[in-house]
């Protein structure tokens, strides 16, 4: 996150963008002094105040039920509406992909998960816990309202960014009630969008298929659940979590912005965390928030690194996270210089 600001600042300070800051305390230390997640009053001023909101990656071992982490990033999730989670995934460095790809392949497709809705909402509860006879449950529901307006995004977003193809992950052949919605809506929206071709696939064949012809997708629209997993898929194919944004969204909202990883308490103050998915999550913010020539120098700012070598321990490198962060910072004033 400091990287990620510094960024931020430098971008600021090219006349660029505008940007005003407001850190808010809200890690594992605050909860655990004080057992506050996110107040009323704080939401409330999240919500009214601000026009965006850049996350920092949750989760502490010191909280083991995630209590923390999930009343406020879910909880942001649901209370501002944000049922777009936006998850680009794009191969930035050839060297990065597991997979031996050709010189004209290319990785670049976009995933619209549904983020309020699905199995996510917690609707479900347990029966004689800890007993031989304990039974659980787990409850996920699809509203046709909350289908129609993801796939619909799916689609604008794809005839505005000259995408010619959106693919649905599904499972309607086995959980015939939700997904068989999921399906019937899918196609009816896409219906609205002549010049953009529809495919819907199994999510087991899905994720295979991105395996195996990853070039083939631009964009993929799924339930919370799926998406969650096909993003992660998608992230190591184009070189694992630490490169891979994502965008929580709901138009004339405030968005939340944040890096697909979590935390990574065992790397707690050893300066070798990968600050690239929250500089790029910052350039997410700044492209939707009307800033796109900075957001393209981000980004630019993060290819230049990568293939200059500029790259923390789990991409093969041998900087710090500081490092990075000052390369990144120095790069992108230059590019918007």
């Amino acid at each position: 996150m400091r990287e990620a600001r510094r960024v931020l600042e430098a971008v600021s300070a090219s006349g660029s963008a505008s940007i005003q800051f407001e850190e808010f305390p809200h890690g594992a230390d605050h909860f655990l002094t004080t057992g506050e997640t996110l107040g009323d009053a704080t939401y409330a001023r999240l919500r009214d105040e601000f026009d965006a909101i850049l996350l920092g990656a949750l989760g502490d071992s010191r909280i083991p039920d995630d209590r923390h982490a999930r009343d406020i990033l879910l909880g942001l999730r649901t209370r501002l509406d944000l049922y777009v989670n936006f998850r680009p995934l794009r191969l930035r460095a050839p060297d990065l992909s597991p997979l031996a790809l050709s010189e004209t392949d290319a990785i670049d497709f976009v995933i619209f998960r549904e983020n309020t809705e699905g199995f996510y909402t917690g609707s479900g509860g347990t029966l004689r816990q800890g007993t031989p006879d304990e039974v659980a449950v787990s409850e996920s529901f699809a509203t046709r309202f909350g289908v129609e307006r993801i796939v619909r995004r799916a689609f604008e977003f794809a005839m505005s960014n000259g995408r010619t193809l959106v693919t649905l992950a599904d499972k309607s052949n086995a959980v015939p009630h939700v997904f068989g919605l999921w399906r019937r809506v899918f196609f009816e929206i896409a219906e609205e969008f002549p010049e953009v071709e529809a495919e819907a696939r199994y999510v087991d064949a899905l994720a295979m298929d991105l395996v195996r012809m990853p070039s083939h997708f631009q964009v993929i629209v799924a339930e919370n659940l799926l998406a969650d997993i096909l993003s992660d898929l998608g992230a190591e194919l184009v070189g694992g979590l630490g490169v891979a944004p994502s965008a929580n969204l709901h138009p004339g909202r405030t968005g939340l912005y944040e890096p697909v990883h979590g935390s990574a308490p065992d790397l707690a103050g050893q300066g070798v965390a990968n600050p690239m998915a929250t500089v790029l999550s910052a350039g997410l913010l700044l492209r939707h928030n009307g800033a796109p020539e900075a957001a393209a120098a981000v980004e630019a700012g993060v290819d230049e690194a990568l293939a200059a070598g500029i790259r923390t321990p789990d991409l093969g490198g041998t900087l710090s996270t500081r490092e990075v962060g000052a390369w990144l910072a120095d790069a992108i004033a230059s590019n918007l210089s």
